[in-house]
C-alpha cells in the first residue's frame, strides 16, 4: 500500500478487482479544498482506459510486477520485439500494451518493461530520448518577426516534433517522452 502522491507513470495497481496500469496522472492542489490526483488508468484485462480522481489521503495497492531492463530490437505489423539485456531472451509485446509510446521507439532504445506472470504489461521509456533530425525546413529571414519561432521537424524514426527555428537537419535533440516536446539540442 502506498499513498496516491507516490505514484509514477507505468506502475501497476490493484483497483476495482483488477490490474490497472497508470497511463498518466496530475496532482492538483486547489486554492480552496483538499488536494487530489487525477489518474488515467488502463485495464490490463480489457485494454479499456478510464479516468478517476483520488483524494490525496487515499492509498493504492501496487501489484507485484517484475521489472526488466530491455532493449528495443524491431517492430512488425502488430508486435514490438524487445530483448532482455541480461539473458538475451526476446519478448514480443503487442501494440495495445505499448500504446502511444510506440512513436518514440527506435532501434537500440533501452526501456523498463513490467512483467506479470511472464507477460509484459507496461513499458516505461526514459524521460528524455535523443534523436537525429532527419528532415526540417531551413529558417527563413523574418520568421521571428512574425512570431513564428518553431517549425516541424521529422526525427530519424519518423517522429514529428516542433523545434526552434535554429535546429537544422543532422542536429541531435532531446525529446520529452511524457509530452512529446523538444527539450534541448545535444552538443556534438
Amino acid at each position: 500500500m502506498a499513498n496516491v502522491s507516490e505514484i509514477k507513470r507505468g506502475q501497476v495497481i490493484h483497483w476495482k478487482g483488477g490490474l490497472w496500469s497508470i497511463v498518466q496522472f496530475q496532482h492538483v492542489s486547489p486554492g480552496k479544498g483538499s488536494a487530489f490526483t487525477r489518474i488515467k488508468l488502463k485495464d490490463l484485462q480489457s485494454g479499456k482506459s478510464v479516468e478517476n480522481t483520488f483524494k490525496a489521503t487515499e492509498t493504492l495497492e501496487f501489484a507485484d510486477v517484475q521489472r526488466k531492463d530491455m532493449q528495443f530490437l524491431f517492430a512488425d505489423n502488430t508486435t514490438f520485439t524487445f530483448m532482455d539485456k541480461r539473458t538475451y531472451e526476446q519478448v514480443a509485446i503487442d501494440a495495445d500494451t505499448i500504446g502511444d509510446d510506440a512513436r518514440y521507439l527506435k532501434e537500440g532504445l533501452e526501456a523498463n518493461v513490467a512483467m506479470l506472470d511472464e507477460r509484459a504489461v507496461t513499458i516505461q521509456l526514459p524521460a528524455k530520448i535523443e534523436y537525429t533530425v532527419a528532415q526540417t525546413n531551413p529558417a527563413v529571414k523574418g520568421d521571428t518577426a512574425s512570431g513564428n519561432v518553431t517549425k516541424d521537424a521529422t526525427m530519424d524514426n519518423g517522429l514529428l516534433v516542433r523545434v526552434p527555428i535554429f535546429i537544422n537537419e543532422g542536429d541531435r535533440i532531446l525529446v520529452n517522452t511524457d509530452t512529446g516536446a523538444y527539450v534541448e539540442r545535444v552538443n556534438k
